[in-house]
């Protein structure tokens, strides 16, 4: 079989946020915050926000997608019980940062959006805590949700692997969920999927088998029950109103594709079944066979495989 790891580094590099990027996204948030502080101050001084980065950049597991859009989440926190509506503190937050982009900020159900077309967007969800309370989530026209971001970074952090496994396969899934032109798990739900296959197989070294299997792990998992739990507060099933026909049969083509392409002894052919998947960005093999020999015994054992049942 055509050994596609290369290809594979070389995708992660193509997928990942260029440093240029991310320096950009660093500046504008800090200047984000400092509106923030500034506003909180001159307006409603009994509330002082702190920040914290979170969620999928926090976990070194962003992505820029096709057309080259990534995201950065900073949540902004009180250490306080508010007095106002989770709405209302909301509305604080986007008026602090309005006029900061060309585009308005956007008021979402869990978050102010800044958008800085073409490039980046910041979400700033909103947070309070007192002592003895988990972290509440300010929800538009709803109120407050028990959410604990913190511990969901702490969690993916112990799962990560030394090689760093775990946090490519996650960028690949993110990928593959962008290049299907309908509704894909969030990039959350992937991460948590993946996470959670990883216990169930031990990691070779190849990042082509290492996915292949834990596509294979997510099937058989959702297989015995379509859910996914954060595995954190608030614990919710986050497929509990996802129609997941068009994603499963999805699953199934990928993993169909990618038992092919690891039997493929030509390296071109293996790399047009995984484009098909995961999209032009993953690069073109050469058109050259592969160690036959060696490739067929890594095949026979993959990803060693442990006996856990679900």
């Amino acid at each position: 079989m055509a050994d596609c790891s290369k290809l594979f580094g070389d995708f992660n590099d193509e997928i990942s946020i260029p440093t240029l990027k991310s320096d950009r996204m660093k500046k504008s948030k800090e200047a984000l915050r400092e509106k923030v502080r500034k506003y909180f101050k001159d307006n409603h001084s009994d509330y002082e926000p702190k920040f914290y980065i979170q969620g999928s950049y926090k976990m070194k597991s962003a992505v820029r997608t096709k057309d080259d859009i990534c995201d950065l989440d900073d949540g902004v926190y009180f250490f306080c019980e508010p007095d106002v509506t989770a709405t209302t503190l909301q509305k604080w937050v986007k008026e602090a940062v309005e006029g900061h982009t060309s585009t308005s900020p956007e008021h979402r159900q869990k978050c102010i959006r800044n958008i800085f077309v073409k490039d980046y967007e910041i979400d700033m969800p909103v947070y309070y805590k007192v002592d003895g309370e988990d972290y509440k989530l300010a929800i538009k026209n709803t109120g407050w949700k028990d959410d604990d971001p913190k511990a969901m970074v702490s969690w993916f952090n112990n799962k990560k692997d030394t090689d760093n496994q775990l946090v490519n396969i996650v960028k690949e899934l993110k990928a593959w969920c962008d290049n299907m032109s309908f509704k894909m798990p969030s990039g959350l739900a992937m991460t948590i999927l993946a996470a959670n296959a990883k216990d169930k197989f031990y990691y070779g070294k190849r990042n082509d088998i290492n996915l292949k299997d834990t596509l294979k792990e997510i099937k058989k998992a959702l297989d015995y029950d379509f859910a996914c739990t954060v595995p954190v507060t608030p614990n919710d099933n986050l497929f509990v109103d996802y129609d997941g026909n068009n994603f499963l049969s999805a699953l199934d083509d990928f993993i169909n594709n990618a038992e092919e392409a690891l039997k493929e002894q030509n390296e071109l052919k293996a790399s047009e079944l995984w484009r098909k998947h995961l999209g032009t960005r993953f690069p073109l093999g050469e058109d050259k066979e592969a160690n036959s020999a060696r490739n067929a015994s890594l095949l026979a054992g993959g990803a060693s495989s442990n006996p856990f049942s679900y």
